[in-house]
């Protein structure tokens, strides 16, 4: 199969997004047990993993278009000082992978790749999903703090 080498720098920009946010929601994770936050901890993880599957998506589809999967390095984990800074952070994740999966659908349906475009669509809305879960946690917590 003969890919198209720009839809390959999608899927691999992709894959390296989603590796990097397993990174920092990881670190994350280990910050928020080392302050005794077990149920931050908890949801940190699933979080990470949830992003880990997005990945496995992502190069499940590179090794079917017969390339070996190349994410670009990762991106430094942002951490924080408190779980409202911990939660920022990660917003920011979900505004850049939603940013990414657009532009990666747009171009998916360009070149009339319609796998790759369905995989984008699924996996841009699972992130607009966590945004909103995200933006509820966050709206919690600034009423309650």
């Amino acid at each position: 199969m003969s890919a198209d080498p720009r839809t390959l720098g999608w899927l691999n920009r992709a894959l390296a997004h989603e590796l990097s946010a397993v990174q920092q929601l990881l670190a994350q994770s280990v910050l928020a047990r080392r302050w005794g936050d077990e149920a931050l901890s908890k949801g940190l993880r699933h979080e990470a993993t949830e992003e880990l599957a997005h990945a496995e998506l992502l190069m499940e589809r590179l090794i079917l278009m017969g390339v070996s999967p190349a994410a670009q390095p990762l991106s430094v984990a942002r951490l924080g000082r408190n779980a409202d800074e911990l939660l920022l952070a990660n917003r920011g994740l979900e505004l850049e992978a939603i940013r990414i999966y657009k532009e990666a659908l747009l171009h998916a349906n360009r070149v009339r790749d319609t796998e790759t475009a369905s995989l984008m669509a699924s996996i841009l809305d699972e992130e607009k999903q966590h945004l909103v879960q995200l933006d509820a946690v966050i709206q919690g917590k600034s009423r309650s703090g």
